[in-house]
């Protein structure tokens, strides 16, 4: 299969969680592992909305690919891919290395919020790719940041 996995128990409510995955202005404070900087472009949380972050680090921004949201199930699941942008428009992936769909799901748990990604790729290489570029090291500390700022939300 050509899909990557996350699964974390993250010690903050479900909405709190929520709310940092749908409220742009949450975004900068847990969506790159730090030092990263974060830089929301656009996010419009709806199917078909845009999904546009630009992540730097010492001044130099990493390279990105643009976005659409594909599904938005409000406390449950939220789809987006970096291969369609605003309006499920196709996207120019030129210089992209890979594209991925990446769909979230979002359950309570005793702890918390259980929290599930999967990265979709088109073929193994891709996923491949998405793994060497440290995915699961990257989306794992991310995971972390996410729990530990949305703990911080109090809802």
């Amino acid at each position: 299969m050509a899909d990557l996995h996350l699964h974390r128990i993250l010690k903050a409510p479900r909405s709190a969680v929520w709310d940092c995955w749908t409220n742009p202005e949450h975004i900068p404070q847990w969506f790159a592992p730090k030092p990263v900087v974060t830089r929301v472009l656009a996010f419009d949380p709806r199917p078909g909305g845009a999904f546009d972050i630009v992540m730097s680090m010492n001044g130099e921004e990493f390279p990105h690919q643009p976005g659409c949201f594909l599904e938005v199930v409000p406390q449950e699941r939220l789809t987006w891919t970096s291969a369609l942008g605003p309006d499920f428009r196709p996207v120019d992936a030129t210089g992209a290395p890979f594209l991925f769909t990446a769909t979230l799901t979002f359950a309570d748990h005793p702890e918390g919020t259980d929290y599930r990604v999967v990265a979709r790729h088109k073929d193994e290489a891709s996923a491949q790719a998405h793994e060497e570029m440290g995915f699961s090291q990257g989306w794992g500390t991310v995971a972390e940041q996410l729990g530990a700022y949305a703990a911080t939300l109090g809802r």
